[in-house]
């Protein structure tokens, strides 16, 4: 095996003076910036009867349901000190800083948001919805980017010929390769453990599959519930698949049978949910123009 790529950027893409600005965070921005570009390029064509300003306010309410859903989902599930900061530690919630974001609450908080904004706008909640799903894998590819050049959330031990060494996981790798001279023998010809890029295989599925996929059909009147549903079902059998070559979130592990995720088990409903949008779907109207 060929000596494998080292994952290790500077997390920190400049300074301002003592204002540091980190990639991770360019990437939540400059997804936002895309969507809202395309958003607008899409409106022009007449697939939401909306104003710009009435579009502006849409995503200004989705990206605050991304910010505030994602950190509230992360602290309710996937937090070291689980639920007890509620009552310990209740200004844990707004440490940012020290990371923690979950897509599922994000997804929810868009959801919420989306629907509140139609009931004021008089509009059915899914044709909001339908509208907003095939932009949202630019936000998430862009993510998975961040988590990338972050070296954080790698994928499990491999020998594949694109494997990759994780500087982060080093002390995981010791304590994995203990016992296991093959194991001992990589870690030290490589100071490191090769482990699959997960957060390339989530950019690849969640981000340019999804968007390719969601963009191309919703191109073409299609009913009502379609593309919510094919953006369920895809991201959470992508989701689902990924977590197995995924190492798990250390304060959690695997929740049964050595394999099951807790990001697993939150994409089951994803699934379900997908699948009778799509079943809905056949019924519903088609839409004159794509969204």
């Amino acid at each position: 095996m060929t000596a494998p790529f080292v994952v290790h950027f500077n997390p920190v893409a400049f300074k301002l003076g003592p204002l540091q600005v980190h990639w991770y965070g360019l990437m939540y921005l400059l997804g936002f910036a895309l969507v809202a570009v395309l958003g607008e390029y899409r409106r022009r064509r007449g697939r939401l009867p909306v104003s710009r300003d009435a579009l502006g306010d849409l995503f200004f309410y989705g990206m605050m349901g991304v910010i505030v859903g994602g950190r509230v989902w992360y602290m309710l599930f996937y937090y070291a000190g689980g639920i007890g900061w509620i009552w310990r530690e209740p200004l844990a919630l707004f440490k940012v800083w020290d990371g923690g974001m979950s897509f599922h609450g994000g997804l929810l908080g868009v959801v919420l948001a989306g629907w509140w904004w139609s009931r004021r706008h008089r509009l059915h909640p899914f044709d909001t919805i339908d509208f907003v799903a095939p932009l949202v894998p630019l936000g998430l590819g862009l993510g998975r980017l961040g988590n990338f050049i972050n070296g954080e959330l790698w994928g499990k031990p491999t020998d594949l010929p694109w494997a990759m060494i994780f500087p982060g996981s080093r002390d995981e790798d010791i304590a994995l390769a203990s016992g296991h001279p093959d194991l001992v023998q990589r870690l030290q010809q490589f100071d490191g453990l090769p482990r699959h890029p997960s957060q390339l295989y989530e950019l690849a599925l969640e981000g340019v599959v999804m968007f390719a996929v969601l963009w191309l059909v919703s191109l073409k009147p299609r009913p009502r519930y379609l593309i919510s549903g094919l953006f369920a079902l895809m991201y959470g059998c992508f989701r689902f698949a990924v977590e197995f070559v995924r190492v798990p979130d250390a304060q959690l592990g695997y929740l049964a049978w050595g394999w099951l995720t807790m990001g697993q088990v939150q994409s089951i409903p994803l699934i379900v949910l997908g699948l009778v949008l799509i079943v809905m779907s056949r019924r519903a109207p088609v839409l004159s123009l794509a969204a």
